[in-house]
């Protein structure tokens, strides 16, 4: 029996003392939340800034124990207090076992990780070298290379954030060679390389709250290939000064 989706599913929980007007639950995408079931190998969140993709995974993350900004959930740390209490209103559905490893990788507070590893003397998950030693893209590397062990749930919020779109098709090939070794992603993106993962689940977050979309139907996949396609003309309009 297959112990993926290690995280089946997430419910919301409704309450009356949810005040609706107020961050994160007057966004339309957390309005509209009811359920969100996850594929067993790659589910990718999508939309525009704002769109609520990053506050659902960030709830999901510390509904399930880890840490605001990230780690394994070894660590405890939260340098500032701007997280939603989104996470004390939804259920997550487990599979029958456990995954052996876990982490959540927020992009934005990655550098606070890094700091907290170098205090505490925590680095052999990164060959004993500190990721302040490396540059940005680097250290994501190492974490998605070195760090991260297999049969894992991994909650990654804009992975590409720090990597070339060379390091990104790296990526891509990590995350599939952990993904056969019995992983599984939930990937908050804005990268049409990403994206691109074979038979991944993609869910829009938007104004009319959250659908599975293709990923020709992606707002990623469309703006990339046509500015690409007619690169010259789309300068031309952006820069005109009519």
């Amino acid at each position: 029996m297959n112990p993926r989706p290690y995280l089946k599913s997430i419910q919301f929980k409704n309450s009356d003392e949810i005040d609706w007007s107020v961050y994160p639950f007057a966004i339309p995408a957390i309005n509209d939340l009811d359920k969100i079931e996850f594929h067993s190998d790659v589910t990718f969140f999508v939309g525009e800034n704002g769109s609520g993709k990053s506050t659902a995974l960030e709830a999901i993350a510390k509904n399930l124990g880890f840490s605001a900004e990230g780690g394994t959930k070894n660590f405890n740390l939260e340098t500032a207090k701007t997280t939603s209490d989104l996470f004390d209103h939804i259920k997550s559905i487990k599979s029958f076992k456990k995954p052996k490893d876990g982490y959540f990788l927020r992009a934005e507070s990655f550098f606070n990780v890094a700091s907290y590893m170098d205090d505490v003397g925590y680095l052999a998950g990164f060959g004993n070298k500190s990721l302040h030693a490396r540059s940005h893209g680097e250290s994501f590397m190492s974490l998605l290379l070195d760090k991260l062990r297999g049969n894992g749930l991994y909650l990654l919020d804009e992975p590409e954030a720090a990597l070339s779109p060379m390091r990104q098709l790296a990526a891509l090939a990590a995350i599939h060679n952990l993904v056969k070794d019995e992983s599984q992603f939930i990937i908050a993106t804005h990268s049409p390389i990403l994206l691109a993962y074979p038979n991944a689940k993609i869910l829009k977050f938007s104004e009319s709250g959250i659908s599975e979309i293709t990923y020709e139907e992606t707002e990623h996949y469309f703006v990339t290939r046509d500015f690409l396609n007619n690169y010259p003309r789309r300068i031309e309009q952006l820069l005109s000064d009519d």
